[in-house]
């Protein structure tokens, strides 16, 4: 009479361990223990992003070179990045911008509502999604909001690169709300930030010259990144050594 018990204890076990070994694969999943993505591929995109980012697009060139701190370098998983000051020659407005290369699972979790507070600066507006139309006809979504540090207000926008699903785009830029998630099937992504001080511009202009550095940006990065990608040199068979008889 005790069988019945004995084996319903039994399944209980077993399915709490396959419960522990679904949960463990998840997060080795997510946190890339188990299948970590190329880093080869890592550094192959982050060499394409430092050689061949535009520094002249549209109406914007490149004013200056921003040193990046180790230190948020490091906390964004950076394998390769670019930080430049844009200046636009219509406008005059000037707008910075950040670019890092990481596995999918370092950049999902170093965005703005977490490091500038971090920084001592409060948010003003809240992170919300737009949808940025681009120059090429495509769009991108992105996150804005504003960050506030002593009379100083900088508006934000940040989205994530990744591998375009159509033929003849390299990459699709999204704004997705769990990031770490969305993410996660890629092997490499991209992450931008473009800020502007916003403190003298206004709300209004700084929202759209962001908009316009965005929808500027994007396509003659996705031309240069292609280009470049066609232009490295691939490996070539040896020739063979020479048969022929010494006279």
């Amino acid at each position: 009479m005790a069988m019945p018990r004995v084996v319903s204890s039994m399944w209980v076990v077993v399915l709490a361990a396959v419960s522990v070994v679904a949960v463990t694969w998840v997060q080795g999943r997510m946190t890339e223990r188990w299948a970590p993505a190329s880093r080869d591929e890592v550094l192959r995109v982050s060499k394409l992003l430092e050689d061949h980012f535009p520094k002249r697009f549209a109406d914007w060139e490149v004013e200056q070179e921003i040193e990046g701190d180790p230190r948020e370098l490091q906390r964004a998983g950076a394998v390769g990045h670019v930080s430049l000051l844009y200046r636009n020659a219509r406008s005059k407005a000037r707008v910075s911008t950040f670019v890092v290369s990481a596995l999918p699972h370092d950049a999902s979790g170093h965005t703005p509502d977490r490091c500038y507070p971090g920084a001592g600066f409060s948010i003003g507006e809240s992170e919300h999604r737009l949808t940025v139309p681009l120059a090429d006809g495509r769009k991108a979504e992105v996150f804005t909001g504003t960050f506030v540090k002593s009379g100083q207000t900088l508006r934000i926008f940040w989205t994530y690169g990744v591998p375009a699903a159509k033929q003849g785009v390299r990459l699709d830029w999204i704004a997705p709300q769990i990031a770490r998630i969305a993410l996660n099937p890629y092997p490499a992504v991209y992450k931008l930030y473009a800020i502007v001080d916003e403190t003298r511009l206004g709300s209004s202009q700084s929202m759209a010259e962001c908009e316009q550095f965005i929808a500027d940006l994007l396509p003659a990065l996705d031309a240069a990144l292609s280009a470049g990608e066609s232009s490295q040199p691939t490996e070539e068979t040896p020739p063979a050594a020479s048969t022929a008889a010494a006279d």
